[in-house]
């Protein structure tokens, strides 16, 4: 998709006869172009951001990978997979599906909730009062309750 950038010299040097290099310090043309290239810069900002908080989920679900595919390069063609091979293999998979249904968080939207969390000082028990979210892998945002029960 071109950027806005783009589309405004296009438009300029259209408008020019095909020469938009040789515009005045402040002329509208040049206005123009760099509200254009701000608007671009504000536009990558935002996706570099949208993608780094999505990063640590990414992350923890494959965090197995390099050493699956280690595991599996050293073992010599034609022999069966190794118990290691296979535990990390069962691992991945079932991290991968726990991200496509949801991993269970605690709701750090609710202030309260934030608060009932720093109090926190480990029992199981304690969980119970929080609030719990179930985030899956498309980003959707279900309420829960910890611990589950059955289809929650």
């Amino acid at each position: 998709m071109p950027s806005t950038l783009q589309k405004a010299r296009k438009h300029i040097a259209k408008k020019r006869n095909g020469h938009d290099l040789a515009l005045h310090e402040f002329s509208r043309d040049s206005k123009r172009l760099h509200k254009a290239s701000i608007r671009d810069q504000k536009l990558e900002k935002l996706h570099a951001s949208r993608n780094k908080k999505e990063q640590p989920l990414r992350r923890f679900v494959h965090q197995y990978d390099e050493e699956y595919a280690e595991v599996k390069k050293t073992r010599r063609p034609g022999r069966p997979a190794s118990p290691k091979e296979d535990l990390l293999k069962q691992r991945i998979a079932n991290l991968e599906e726990e991200y496509r249904i949801g991993f269970y968080l605690p709701d750090l939207l609710n202030e309260s909730n934030t608060l009932l969390l720093d109090r926190w000082e480990g029992s199981w028990s304690y969980l119970t009062s929080v609030a719990w979210v179930k985030i899956t892998s498309d980003g959707t945002i279900k309420k829960s309750s910890f611990p589950p029960k059955g289809s929650s």
